[in-house]
């Protein structure tokens, strides 16, 4: 009798790899196999890409909050930073073009500049994270409405909006990729290093699974959480200019985009008490979050609804997560 070869009967294999895959990819197949049904065109390549293109911002500023949580802290001011990013943009170049690329590097100093504050105070004050935040989250809404007058301001330029809307041009895969996955890839690329392939990364990890350890054990805890805040505040700024790129200025433009974040973090499987999570947890959990409102959209739920729905898959994703830590 000839046996089998492995390479054409490997379906125990096979059954194996997909029983042991992550349980988000599987619920992100099913959710993309379900808006496929809803819509057929978005299981083509150039759906896809557009769809991951309008995702960008909120993958980055998940990717920025994964660094606060794993400190076993929250961000709540990414929000308040998007807008402000997109209103104080528009006000300082008033859709002229020539000093885009300051103002853009401006903004994201602004907004690691924020992270550091956070940090200082969870860090040197012992104030709760969640208490810094949102009272940081509503001072520079303040600040941001006030400079706007209560208004969004004029336009922003075509140099600046060219990183959320335009797409390149040129041979080969290069055509037609938008500018802003590029950008997607670039962060993910410099988080992926700092979060697993640094000494930083470690004590990070090792932070938010136990702080009192990597404190008696000689570690630097305080730039350890200044940097991962400053880590968020600076994701923060740079979702903003995609944001803002990508619709243009408004003065709510940020609104709830710190609950997203949060929310795909913890549905990826990040832990909220820290200690546990990585980049692709954070991507993952992002782009699971876009699939469900855009099927909910789909399905012809209104926004009340569909935010209710958000509230709910938040609370059992933080339940999952605090009975495995358990």
């Amino acid at each position: 009798m000839i046996a089998a070869s492995p390479a054409l009967d490997d379906s125990g294999g096979l059954r194996r790899r997909i029983a042991g895959a992550p349980l988000i990819l599987v619920v992100l197949v099913v959710l993309f196999g379900a808006i496929g049904w809803f819509d057929p065109h978005f299981l083509t390549a150039p759906a896809i890409l557009a769809f991951i293109k309008r995702s960008t911002p909120i993958l980055i500023i998940s990717v920025g909050e994964l660094f606060a949580l794993l400190t076993g802290g929250l961000d709540l001011t990414v929000g308040a930073v998007v807008n402000f990013v997109i209103l104080g943009s528009a006000l300082l170049l008033n859709g002229h073009g020539a000093y885009t690329y300051a103002v853009i590097i401006l903004m994201i100093l602004f907004g690691a500049l924020v992270g550091v504050v956070n940090g200082a105070f969870v860090t040197w004050l012992r104030v709760p994270s969640i208490i810094v935040t949102i009272g940081m989250a509503l001072a520079i809404n303040g600040l941001a409405l006030l400079w706007s007058g209560g208004s969004a301001p004029g336009y922003l330029p075509d140099n600046y909006r060219e990183f959320g809307r335009s797409n390149l041009s040129g041979p080969g895969l290069l055509d037609g990729l938008p500018i802003s996955v590029l950008v997607l890839l670039a962060a993910v690329a410099v988080a992926g290093w700092l979060l697993h392939g640094t000494g930083f990364g470690r004590l990070l990890l090792g932070l938010g699974d136990n702080a009192r350890a990597v404190r008696l054990a000689g570690a630097p805890v305080a730039a350890v959480r200044l940097l991962a805040f400053a880590i968020s505040g600076a994701a923060a700024a740079l979702g903003g200019v995609l944001l803002g790129g990508f619709s243009g200025p408004s003065t709510d433009a940020g609104a709830g985009l710190e609950l997203q974040a949060i929310s795909a973090c913890v549905i990826g499987g990040v832990q909220l008490l820290g200690g546990r999570g990585n980049i692709g947890m954070a991507i993952a959990g992002s782009l699971t979050l876009q699939a469900i409102f855009m099927l909910l959209n789909l399905i012809g739920l209104p926004k009340p609804l569909r935010d209710a729905i958000q509230g709910l898959i938040l609370i059992g994703a933080a339940a999952v997560a605090a009975l495995r830590r358990k």
